[in-house]
């Protein structure tokens, strides 16, 4: 479609050609575009005004003859609401973006209307002219055909890069293990005599044997580990069966599974060596080597370091590597959700090094506990920013039983406390440790207590129960936890009250996003211009997920974990679920990032960011990113008719 030249929204665009393109050169893809190609759009481009709620295309139009920037304003695309009459918003449309690439490539009509939230003006390409310059221009091609979704990718890229750069490593955590498993994997039946099967490992240069049957099913594992406890423990018979000294039930993985799944696994379960098994055959092993050679991120060592510390100065000392482990978490594409998983694995082998030489310390107390997280720590979302949110479980004949044991208990929890924060983990300053007595309880004590929080809901009682609801064991028994958990999964189903004002409680904090201003921040004291990323951003993600998950019989804790297991019962759309992870992965991410650059400068730790501190690619999904935050809230005002 030819537009006349004489159009005023024409001659607007050619009178200012030059401020046009300046304008243009803010944002993406344009700022990547050739000079001559941006000249291009522009001279073939015509202004054109939108009063607020003037529809600008919808479905009914037919295919997209234009291709439209937004010079001023803000566009709103909305849909038929999913579950009631009328309509939805769905996304944002702010300057300096533009819309509909699907459509305009598909050669088809929109499938949602994008109207005008408040008074617009947007730059219209006619439909030839976009063909002939996506020919032309790479990055316009590019970011059209990748489409908006192609954002957090680049940032995803960016980060990678820069770290690459620092770290002088490249290394996928995401490479599959069948990849890396270049070596046929060494052998031998039950019945191999140790000799034999020593010296096939010293001719193969291994550090393991599987133990296999006829099938080449996996029946264990013989390592140089189990070497040298053969021969600490003064075995003479060389000949005696490989079974008898093997390491039974080896643990196993797809080959599809990646070099992060192994490298967790060997962390949390103190192995060396993972086999990989399809249709139960064994086809590879992957060692801690082999992970170490090509990522350079020796997790495994860490762990086992801090495992095996001899006492809590070269805990605290470990601890410290933790950050630098971060940067090459991030060198080698690990996402977030991964980073703070490792994290919380660390600082998990961290508490349970503290117990056992608190135990070494004061002596054992005589009595069977186990520890308990919540919050962040329970949810395996920690940061490198945490503080000590624990409890103790332990059971008990009555309530003087129950008090008598406690006793005993008190003295070790707060040894405990104390030596978690000479190690880095800050005391809960709503003082929710184990070295309080109200949380240092039997199971009955714990049952009444969470009954508690359902039957009663006040303010208080919803507040401790978006910390306590997010509970798992780092040390001790899991029985006595998992049956709280069952009990507390009852409590909230045949609540339907309790989850109402669950759902009123998690549409308090906000996103800060508003109509009129791309991001709401503190306009006052220490903390003006910027916005609190946790409470804020994070915090709407985890109260709603952690709602439905409780409304919905989901056992576990950890948010996109919740939010998958939610979208597989089919509680929330599959669309949705994705936009919501990946929303929470974008700002735990820019989180991360801002803890990391504040350690690095010797800076406390804070969850504060200001937003103008971003570039223009962070700062747009960033604002998309709490947008899906509002959507989330939005349906959950809905289900519960808030």
């Amino acid at each position: 479609m030819q537009i006349d030249a004489q159009h005023p929204g024409k001659v607007a665009v050619m009178q200012n050609i030059h401020g046009t393109m300046e304008f243009l050169r803010k944002y993406p893809p344009f700022n990547q575009m050739e000079s001559a190609h941006l000249a291009f759009l522009v001279e073939n481009c015509q202004l054109r005004f939108y009063a607020t709620g003037d529809s600008i295309i919808k479905p009914d139009d037919g295919p997209i003859e234009y291709f439209y920037i937004v010079k001023q304003g803000l566009v709103h695309g909305e849909r038929p609401h999913s579950s009631k009459d009328g309509k939805e918003t769905t996304f944002e449309i702010t300057t300096g973006e533009c819309f509909p690439l699907a459509a305009l490539i598909g050669e088809r009509a929109t499938r949602t209307e994008h109207l005008a939230a408040q008074d617009c003006f947007c730059l219209l390409l006619n439909k030839p002219a976009f063909i002939k310059l996506f020919t032309l221009s790479n990055p316009l091609r590019d970011f059209a055909l990748r489409g908006v979704s192609s954002l957090l990718d680049q940032v995803n890229q960016q980060v990678q890069l820069h770290a690459t750069q620092t770290l002088g490593a490249q290394y996928s955590l995401e490479a599959r293990l069948g990849e890396l498993a270049m070596q046929q994997p060494v052998s031998c039946r039950p019945q191999t005599p140790l000799r034999e099967a020593v010296r096939l490992m010293h001719e193969q240069h291994v550090g393991s044997m599987v133990i296999t049957d006829e099938q080449l099913k996996p029946l264990g594992i013989f390592t140089l580990r189990d070497l040298r406890r053969v021969v600490a423990d003064g075995c003479s018979d060389l000949n005696q069966p490989i079974a008898q000294l093997m390491t039974q039930q080896p643990f196993a993985l797809s080959p599809q599974a990646s070099a992060f799944d192994a490298a967790m696994a060997m962390t949390e379960r103190h192995i060396a060596h993972v086999c990989l098994v399809e249709h139960g055959r064994l086809c590879g092993v992957i060692s801690e080597r082999d992970l170490f050679s090509l990522q350079r991120v020796d997790l495994v060592h860490l762990a086992r370091s801090i495992r095996h510390a001899g006492k809590l100065e070269t805990l605290a000392a470990l601890r410290s590597d933790i950050q630098q482990l971060v940067d090459h978490m991030l060198a080698h594409g690990a996402s977030s959700t991964q980073i703070t998983q490792l994290i919380t694995q660390l600082n998990d082998h961290t508490v349970c090094r503290v117990i056992e030489l608190g135990i070494e310390a004061l002596g054992d107390p005589g009595v069977p506990f186990t520890w308990l997280c919540f919050g962040s720590e329970g949810r395996r979302e920690q940061t490198l920013y945490t503080d000590q949110d624990n409890g103790i479980l332990f059971d008990a004949a009555d309530a003087a039983d129950a008090a008598a044991i406690r006793g005993r208990l008190l003295p070790l929890a707060a040894h405990i406390n104390q030596a978690l924060a000479e190690c880095g983990f800050s005391p809960c300053r709503g003082q929710i440790m184990a070295s309080n007595p109200e949380l240092c309880l039997s199971r009955s004590e714990w049952s009444r207590r969470f009954s508690g929080f359902v039957r009663e809901a006040t303010p208080e009682n919803l507040l401790a129960s978006s910390i306590y609801f997010d509970l798992r064991v780092v040390w001790g028994s899991e029985d006595g936890c998992r049956q709280l958990q069952q009990e507390l999964l009852d409590l909230v189903a045949d609540s339907p009250l309790f989850q109402r004002m669950l759902a009123d409680n998690a549409l308090r904090q906000k996103p800060p996003v508003g109509r009129l201003r791309d991001f709401v921040v503190a306009r006052k004291g220490a903390e003006k211009d910027t916005l609190d990323l946790k409470v804020q951003g994070l915090t709407p993600f985890v109260d709603g997920a952690r709602l439905l998950a409780l409304a919905n019989g989901i056992t576990v804790s950890n948010t996109p974990e919740r939010l998958r297991l939610l979208v597989e019962q089919e509680v929330i759309d599959a669309q949705d679920g994705a936009a919501y992870a990946e929303a929470y992965h974008f700002i735990q991410q820019t989180r991360l990032q801002q803890h990391q650059l504040q350690s690095r400068g010797g800076l406390p730790f804070s969850n504060r960011l200001d937003p103008d501190s971003l570039n223009q690619l962070d700062r747009r999904i960033l604002r998309e990113s709490f947008r899906q935050a509002q959507r989330l809230q939005s349906s959950l005002a809905l289900r519960y008719q808030l």
